[in-house]
């Protein structure tokens, strides 16, 4: 039987651009080994440290990643792209490469195994200021109003509120006390196998009773990622 995997969080663009050569070379590897024997591949956010999409502009820099990704698709893989909090306006150039994308969390099924799938933002507590954030950058109105902008502008902005986004969340704390498990928790408790989760950069495996919470790490310090084969999840890291 074919496998499912699991990534979240490289942040394509976040650092000085030898550590970013590095980084997308360990990531290009890792889907060609994705391409042998893989049956989907699941994207749950932030491959992107900033994305935005304009009607005919791209981000520039990322044409080896959005290229291979194609080749992942081309060769009979379902990818599906759920959106992070850095890269949630995506518009239709990824449809266009054959990828599937999604702007809510959802749920799946996979091996006989009923699986919801949430890249993790908004979860932490006493986080309602960003709640209302999300909302606010997700409305097609303000989105459309933001594409006015010059694209060098507009950009430029999108990789800065990245970074402030990026020293906010670091600061909080997603404990077993903190939101993330325990809205894994309760998405078992409604009868899903596992919850898998990106955002907190940490890589985690935790049985709840009958069910598994997967936090997938990240492709920063971790280069980590999770695979299904036989109704078995695995946590692993990718070391060429």
């Amino acid at each position: 039987m074919s496998k499912t995997y699991f990534m979240s969080d490289a942040h394509l663009g976040l650092s000085a651009p030898d550590v970013e050569r590095e980084k997308e070379q360990r990531l290009l590897s890792f889907f060609d080994f994705v391409m042998n024997d893989a049956s989907q591949l699941f994207i749950l956010g932030d491959l992107f440290d900033a994305w935005f999409e304009y009607k005919t502009v791209v981000p520039k820099g990322f044409h080896r990643t959005l290229t291979k990704l194609e080749d992942v698709a081309r060769n009979q893989i379902t990818v599906h792209y759920l959106a992070g909090n850095h890269d949630y306006w995506m518009g239709d150039s990824f449809r266009e490469l054959g990828i599937n994308v999604y702007h809510e969390e959802f749920e799946t099924t996979i091996d006989g195994k009923r699986i919801f799938l949430h890249h993790g933002d908004g979860l932490a507590h006493n986080d309602n200021g960003y709640r209302i954030l999300k909302k606010i950058l997700r409305n097609p109105i303000n989105i459309k109003l933001y594409k006015l902008l010059h694209p060098d502008l507009g950009l430029s902005l999108a990789k800065s509120s990245s970074k402030k986004s990026r020293s906010y969340t670091s600061a909080k704390h997603y404990g077993e006390e903190d939101g993330m498990m325990q809205f894994a928790q309760e998405k078992i408790k409604q009868g899903c196998d596992a919850v898998i989760m990106g955002h907190r950069h940490v890589p985690n495996f935790k049985q709840f009773g009958n069910g598994i919470y997967i936090n997938l790490g990240d492709w920063i310090t971790y280069f980590s990622y999770a695979v299904l084969e036989n109704g078995i999840f695995e946590l692993k890291r990718w070391n060429d």
